[in-house]
This record gives C-alpha cells, structure tokens and sequence, in this order.
C-alpha cells in the first residue's frame, strides 16, 4: 500500500469515527434510537482501521509483526478518543452508561443494570448487587452469606432472623419457626379418671422444662388428647384439665406462665385406632406445640 492509499484509510476511517460516535447528543439515559454509547462498535471499527494504516506506514510491509503491534496500541488509543460521551467528554470503558470520571464500579460486566454510581443495582440493600443475588427481597438489617441469602447457622432451613430455636441438631425436622416439631410425651401419666401427675411423668417434665428455659423466645401450646372411651364431653374436659395440670407443673419448674397455653382435644385426633388397647395407649398422651407470639391457632 502506497502513502496516498494510507492517507485515503486513515481519512476515510476518521471520518467514519467522528460520524459515528458523534451522531447523537443524547445522554446515556437519554431516549434517541442511537446514543452516543451505542455506536461503540463504530469507533472500534474505526480506531482498528486506524491502527492498520499507521501500523503499515509506520514500519512497512517488511515487518508485518512490528506493525500489527504498533497499530494494536494506535487503534486502541483512537477508539478511546474517539468513543468519548459528547456530554463530558470522557470514556466509558465497561460500557454501563456512566462516564469513566464518576464510574466508582468499574468494569461492571456487561448488561447488568447500574445506579448512577456505575455500580450494580442491589435493590434489597444487603451488600450483593441483583445478578449475583439468588434470595432477593432479603428484609434490611438481615445478615446474608455471598449468595446474598439470609444466613441459617444451624442448617435447618429456617433462616436465623426467623429462627426462635437456633442451634437446632442436626436431622432434627423443626416447624416453621426453626423450633423441632410437636414433642409428642407419651410417658405422662395420670392417676386413674384423674389429672393429677404421677412421680414418673414428673421426670419427664423436668428435662421438657429444661428445653423450654434454654429457648427463652419460644412460646408454647399444652395440647391434652384422650382414647375414645367415654363421652365426647367428658374426654373434653379431662384433655383440658390434664393439659392444664402439665402446664401447671412447668411453671413450677421455671418456665414463665405467660409462654404457656393449653388445649384440650378429648378424643377428635387420634393417632392410632381406638380399636385395640395399644392403639388406645398411643391416643392418650400429651403434646408440646410451639407457637409465634403466644397464638393458640
């Protein structure tokens, strides 16, 4: 190529330059069909065939490796010039619309959606920008791990900021409230056609009373259940009283009335046939249900 065909290149390619990335004054927000950032791929077209003419005039045709390298570092240096923002007169280099003087994220990848920072939109405010949050609408204040989920320390499934029971062991199936799943006490035992407690289930009482004083926040429902012999009213009322005297006994053993409330069943939820006397053992028993905010429902 001669330098009259050199010059031509050149003149040709910063003509298509200066057309393209200075055909719109839009700013990067604005709403033209052809803002200033998106004919990018003009001046890059431009700055490389920049680049190639003074590669080639500067070192030859005898040294195509030398000039390839010196036109790489011109184009570059021409493309930045010429894909300047016609607003400020400065680069965009990660292409989010924001210029490079006031971009505090640089190098956002591409498509991901910035505020006027440059950085990437963290629309819930946990500190991990939208793309990369697999658990958004985290609620404020909450602790998140890299994912940007809220964290879970015990590995239950109930994240810690809901969890009322934490350091749950492991395998333990727990309720919505991260708190392990109605405790069923089938060792209590009462006095014939009574509600007065036997020594043994007093035993049994005390280890519960003990769960329940470790986990100060969780309140809880007595729930009494009976077998099927008898009348429904009268199972009724001893579920009641029975799930009353166990109630009882815990506030005697340290845990505070107030997180206490029972409930009795008589015999509408069976857990095993009435039919036979094992199936009736099982009917008969006492349960310990968690609940949020003292509700009974």
């Amino acid at each position: 190529m001669n330098k009259s065909a050199t010059g031509l290149l050149l003149g040709s390619a910063l003509v298509l330059g200066l057309s393209g990335c200075a055909s719109s004054n839009q700013s990067p927000t604005g709403s033209s069909a052809s803002p200033w950032y998106q004919n990018k791929v003009v001046c890059g077209i431009a700055g490389g065939l920049i680049g190639g003419g003074l590669g080639y005039s500067v070192s030859g045709s005898s040294d195509e490796e030398t000039g390839a390298a010196i036109g790489a570092v011109a184009g570059a240096t021409a493309a930045a010039l010429l894909c300047k923002s016609p607003d400020t007169g400065v680069a965009d280099s990660d292409g989010d619309g924001v210029p490079d003087d006031i971009d505090e994220c640089p190098g956002t990848p591409a498509g991901v959606a910035v505020d006027a920072r440059g950085c990437p939109l963290d629309t819930d405010g946990d500190g991990v920008p939208d793309y990369m949050d697999e658990c958004p609408g985290t609620p404020a204040g909450v602790e998140v791990d890299a994912r940007g989920c809220p964290l879970d320390s015990d590995g239950d499934g109930v994240p810690d900021y809901m969890d009322q029971c934490p350091d749950t062991p492991a395998g333990v199936e727990v309720n919505a409230l991260g708190c392990p799943a109605n405790l069923v006490l089938r060792d209590i035992h009462f006095a014939f056609d009574s509600y007065e407690l036997t020594d043994d289930s007093k035993q049994t009482l005390n280890v519960v009373a003990e769960r329940l004083s470790a986990n100060p926040n969780v309140s809880v429902r007595v729930e009494g259940h009976t077998d099927s012999v008898g009348t429904a009213a009268y199972n009724q009322r001893l579920s009641k009283q029975r799930a009353d005297s166990v109630a009882e006994y815990l506030s005697t053993q340290g845990v505070d009335s107030a997180r206490l409330t029972t409930e009795g069943f008589g015999f509408t939820r069976p857990v095993a046939s009435n039919d036979t006397a094992e199936g009736r053992a099982q009917n008969r028993r006492v349960e310990i249900a968690p609940i949020e905010n003292g509700s009974s429902n």
